[in-house]
């Protein structure tokens, strides 16, 4: 069952984080250490007196509701998804997926420029991952359900046929709904290869230079940014205990990530509008949602994507690789598992593609599905 769905957020959720917000217990900070040790204590102090005087959770509401949300009942989880038909004279649907710590918001710039056009345009389907926002939280929940759990949506919209496309986890979902579904997804479109994936090799193959140096890359930034993951796989509970206590602690938890996934020679408000950055955290706030929205990273470890012998995505798959992070597979290792027809080594951008370059994003998504659509 599919019901129409409104977002408020009661005033006394809203009066108890600004006075958590006030009262945040500061730690000290090494002098001139900027963003070496981690979020710049300047800049966290700043950004907290914003958020408590100027920020206003209302025009985030507004424009959310501006745009038809539903709630959807499937497998005994409710989703909470957006559904914004398309206006051109011919409309593809498209599901789009995001990850962590990213939401739906991620998407609401772009939703004019997919919606709009006079020959294509494309019925976004955007489903919150169960466990963030405003989706059901359940346990045991990896991404090869959640795929199952998005054809199942995508049947009760009626629609046959479908594009998919996602970043991060929606990475990881969407690749798992092209595998189990390859006759409905027309395309899949990635700008993130998932974590996980591993392709089927034959015994004594290896992998070429290319693929080692790419590998390498990915090692050594892992290395010196990716504790924040090994956290969420093995103590997400213990994390979760100051992050659900402290907004200021989830904030900087959450920014972090989008600075080291971004462009390392700009400030982090060059990439990204403030008040966008402060609707996405407040999200995972009102809603209480950082454990169980972190609880996918193990879910992810105990069902990898890795494929089987004669297992290979067989949908055509395209790949829109950012510059930042420099982190991502070489094209010959994805091609091992993927059947890539289009790549494309974008000009600017980084993980968090669709809120920080929507235009270039947008521009992307409908050049692939212009290669697929008749």
């Amino acid at each position: 069952m599919i019901q129409p769905f409104q977002v408020h957020i009661g005033q006394p959720v809203l009066d108890d984080l600004k006075k958590r917000i006030d009262s945040t217990h500061w730690p000290d900070e090494i002098n001139g250490s900027c963003w070496r040790h981690g979020v710049a204590l300047p800049y966290m102090k700043e950004l907290a007196a914003w958020w408590s005087e100027k920020f206003d959770w209302r025009t985030t509401e507004e424009k959310i509701n501006s745009y038809p949300n539903y709630i959807a009942g499937i497998d005994r989880c409710r989703i909470h998804f957006l559904h914004i038909k398309g206006r051109g004279k011919k409309t593809t649907p498209l599901i789009i997926t995001h990850g962590w710590p990213g939401s739906f918001l991620e998407m609401m710039d772009i939703i004019p420029l997919l919606t709009d056009g006079e020959l294509i345009s494309f019925d976004l389907v955007i489903p919150s991952l169960p466990g963030y926002a405003f989706s059901q939280k359940q346990e045991n929940m990896n991404p090869s359900r959640i795929a199952t759990m998005w054809a199942k949506l995508m049947q009760e919209l009626q629609y046959d046929e479908y594009l998919v496309q996602g970043g991060d986890f929606g990475a990881e979902v969407s690749t798992h709904l092209a595998l189990q579904q390859p006759r409905r997804v027309i395309g899949l479109h990635l700008n993130y290869i998932p974590f996980s994936y591993k392709p089927y090799m034959e015994p004594g193959e290896e992998l070429t230079e290319e693929e080692k140096t790419a590998s390498e890359k990915t090692r050594k930034f892992f290395q010196q940014a990716g504790a924040y993951a090994q956290v969420h796989v093995t103590q997400p509970l213990t994390l979760s205990y100051g992050l659900s206590d402290s907004p200021v602690g989830l904030a900087a938890w959450i920014l972090q990530i989008f600075k080291n996934f971004s462009d390392p020679s700009k400030d982090i408000e060059e990439l990204f509008e403030r008040n966008k950055l402060l609707a996405n955290i407040t999200l995972y706030w009102v809603t209480g949602t950082i454990h169980s929205s972190i609880r996918l990273y193990g879910e992810v470890i105990k069902d990898p994507l890795n494929l089987e012998e004669g297992q290979r995505i067989q949908v055509p798959a395209g790949v829109a690789h950012y510059p930042f992070p420099d982190s991502f597979p070489a094209r010959k290792y994805v091609e091992r598992g993927y059947n890539i027809q289009y790549w494309k080594d974008m000009p600017a951008g980084g993980h968090f593609a669709a809120m920080e370059q929507p235009e270039i994003f947008a521009r992307d998504v409908r050049t692939f599905a212009g290669m697929l659509i008749r």
